[in-house]
């Protein structure tokens, strides 16, 4: 959920009246208000009080947004959505006008079909920026980028001082070493090649650098006199950087999912139209695709949907009128009126909702509105009792025990490495059914886990320094293949413990097994509702010193002193013994 820090005096300004410090988190039914700081504190807290010296005392507002909700994640948002909602003002019509004159351009070549293939502009006239507007254009593109971008994967923002530029605009890919230009916030020309470089040391930038790095031509949007714009998605030129003083702004989205730029577009220009001298007008602008397909944006499509109030009583449980719906859903920003017999609601979906997408979102919407503890408790007509998942309550009811006899828990990842369960074990990865990652994005998170082992012996590897001996162990799923499975796979629950000390203390992971095996009520013996243990080999183990666990007449898992090959592997300097089995025959 993202979080969105606003100036409260700014907020009770553009509201027009003033709050208590509790209020706040009471004025809307979307936002959440989750506490108040100042940038002092912030900087006080994360890099101590001596560098918050000059920081502002100024109260910031850290407000939860939906994730789904782009229309508030800055302030002109959250304040209209606010005053909607509280029937202050009627939601604003926006609307897309052509110019007087000649519509910019903006041409993509087909150097950009295999790199960032789409496109969207639009221009923003006559805007007129104060310092804290300024900021909050900065900010809703930052949060845009993190957000529905997907960190600029899928879409890439660029603004740009229009008067500063000539038209028609040209976005192509080119090589990096052609590509030159004084980006942001630099004194002087670099090539692509040496700003990649530059980049890769700072703290901002850096993460966005593998969108792009190792493809052979780079996207690079110029006017019409071969000025840079942009570097998408990396970085904006120099030469058309925006200040407080612009006041004609060209807009660009860019990337790799057309529906989302279009909607990032939508965003951007219906949240700050609102200070340009005509309110909620956006300049047109035209993108012509290599097929010579030609796109007027930004769209501010206006779209209607048709739900049942019958409907929305049944799915949320309560009992108003059509009226009264279609007054809870135009407070929500969607303009509606009842139509037909009565029981018709008629709704008007704006370019800022790009959030809604089906009649359950109205639905939704509908619930908020009324107040979700405004919604009365009723007991449902279907009579059932609650019980416990089986696997959970024995899984449960082991740890309790495990932690009794002295053992402490871990809980470690569910994805390792390859190497973790098949080189340091001694097996080979075939030999392991392990459900494999199609793309991870480390090595450390190749494929599910097949054995809880690995992980609490990285746990002990990483805790050496604490005192002798650790006892630890886990009670979790470990993933195999299995092709007799609808997904391919099975999930098995397994216990594992582990004994590390100055001797290997096989005596006390034997013990801790009779001690399991006596709280599942499963004797020792051969016959078929007792256990026993077998001499036994694994690749794991020392020769000689494993054995394998036999319940209920099955192979249920093994216990052994870990070969030192093992040991060594994961990074350990003393002898240690494991069990491991599998649960579910004891339910």
């Amino acid at each position: 959920m993202p979080t969105v820090s606003v100036k409260r005096d700014l907020l009770f300004q553009a509201l027009g009246r003033t709050y208590s410090e509790c209020r706040p988190c009471t004025l809307g039914p979307t936002p959440l208000l989750g506490g108040w700081t100042s940038e002092k504190e912030i900087i006080s807290k994360e890099q101590g009080s001596v560098k918050a010296a000059g920081a502002s005392d100024v109260v910031l507002y850290k407000i939860d947004v939906p994730a789904n909700r782009y229309d508030l994640l800055c302030l002109e948002g959250l304040v209209r959505g606010l005053q909607v909602f509280k029937e202050r003002i009627k939601p604003p019509a926006y609307k897309r006008v052509m110019p007087d004159g000649k519509i910019q351009k903006l041409i993509i070549t087909e150097e950009t079909a295999k790199i960032r293939p789409f496109a969207a502009a639009a221009v923003l006239r006559n805007i007129k920026f104060t310092k804290d507007r300024y900021d909050s254009f900065i900010e809703l593109q930052e949060k845009l980028h993190q957000n529905i971008c997907r960190k600029r994967a899928l879409v890439a923002i660029g603004t740009h001082d229009l008067d500063t530029l000539s038209g028609p605009f040209t976005y192509t890919a080119k090589r990096p070493s052609d590509i030159k230009f004084k980006p942001l916030n630099k004194t002087k020309e670099y090539t692509a090649c040496e700003l990649m470089n530059i980049y890769k040391t700072d703290n901002h930038l850096k993460q966005y650098l593998h969108i792009i790095e190792n493809k052979p031509l780079y996207p690079v949007i110029c006017d019409s006199n071969g000025v840079v714009l942009s570097m998408p998605p990396i970085i904006n030129g120099d030469h058309s950087r925006i200040t407080v003083n612009t006041r004609n702004v060209f807009i660009e989205c860019t990337g790799t999912d057309f529906t989302k730029a279009k909607i990032v577009l939508d965003i951007i220009v219906t949240m700050f139209s609102e200070y340009c001298e005509k309110q909620f007008t956006v300049e047109a602008a035209e993108v012509v695709f290599p097929n010579g397909k030609s796109y007027t944006f930004p769209e501010l499509a206006y779209r209607k949907e048709i739900v049942r109030a019958d409907l929305i009583n049944k799915k949320v449980g309560i009992r108003e009128t059509p009226e009264n719906l279609a007054k809870l859903l135009t407070r929500m920003y969607l303009k509606s009126e009842v139509i037909g017999d009565g029981n018709q609601i008629e709704i008007e979906i704006p370019p800022t909702r790009a959030d809604i997408m089906h009649a359950c979102d109205i639905v939704e919407d509908a619930a908020i509105a009324y107040g979700y503890n405004n919604i009365q408790m009723t007991l449902p007509k279907t009579y059932t009792i609650a019980n416990q998942f089986p696997l959970n309550k024995l899984t449960e009811l082991l740890r309790h025990d495990m932690a009794a006899a002295g053992f402490t828990e871990v809980l470690t990842f569910a994805l390792c490495s390859q190497e973790d369960i098949a080189d340091k074990l001694g097996v080979d990865i075939s030999a392991t059914k392990a459900v494999h990652i199609s793309n991870p994005k480390t090595a450390e998170f190749q494929v599910a886990r097949t054995t809880l082992l690995p992980g609490l012996l990285k746990t002990i590897a990483a805790n050496r320094k604490m005192p002798l001996p650790l006892k630890l162990f886990e009670i979790s799923d470990i993933v195999i293949k299995d092709s007799n499975t609808d997904v391919g796979a099975k999930n098995y629950r397994h216990l594992c413990a582990v004994y590390y000390n100055k001797n290997p203390g096989f005596e006390i992971i034997h013990g801790l097994l009779d001690r399991i095996m006596q709280l599942l009520d499963v004797p020792p013996g051969e016959d078929k509702e007792g256990y026993v243990i077998r001499a036994s080999e694994g690749p794991a183990f020392f020769p000689g010193r494993c054995a394998e666990i036999f319940a209920r007449g099955q192979s249920i898992g093994k216990l052994g002193v870990l070969h030192p090959d093992v040991i060594t592997k994961f990074e350990l300097t003393m002898p240690c013994s494991s069990l491991e089995i599998n649960i579910e025959p004891f339910l």
